[in-house]
């Protein structure tokens, strides 16, 4: 049985907000996939999210790194993916992104579709989209 919620973002304001009720209503899964148009804000909610998970120092998105893994207080390892500039998917086997996806550490991943074949099953998708007033929806497909 899936489940779907969406939320709403008006300003950047709502961000912590909606972290902290995004990350009670699935903090308990896993793997995230974060779907959404370039500037949509992909990673300035995931930044959020890590803020709302206790990480006081998360950088900005790891589009070069490729990842950047954090240590959070309260839900232990936390991985920060933007796939991006991922060619192949052997890329991805290259740096070792299938085992990050495996462990037991949660994964906000920018751009899954470059890496979709990899995910696990019970990954959560996520929309982002731009709305015609400029505000953001996002819909979480669990």
């Amino acid at each position: 049985m899936s489940k779907e919620k969406s939320y709403h973002i008006q300003t950047l304001n709502d961000l912590p907000g909606i972290a902290r009720q995004f990350l009670e209503d699935f903090g308990h899964r896993k793997v995230f996939a974060f779907d959404a148009p370039m500037g949509s804000g992909k990673t300035t909610f995931i930044l959020s999210l890590l803020n709302a998970m206790g990480i006081e120092d998360a950088e900005g998105s790891p589009t070069y790194s490729l990842v950047n893994v954090y240590e959070s207080p309260m839900y232990g390892k936390v991985y920060h993916f933007d796939v991006y500039r991922l060619n192949s998917e052997e890329e991805a086997y290259d740096i070792g992104v299938e085992e990050m996806l495996y462990s037991d550490g949660i994964c906000f991943i920018e751009w899954p579709e470059k890496i979709e074949s990899l995910l696990p099953d019970n990954t959560i998708w996520s929309y982002i989209r731009r709305n015609d007033d400029d505000t953001r929806t996002l819909t979480v497909s669990a």
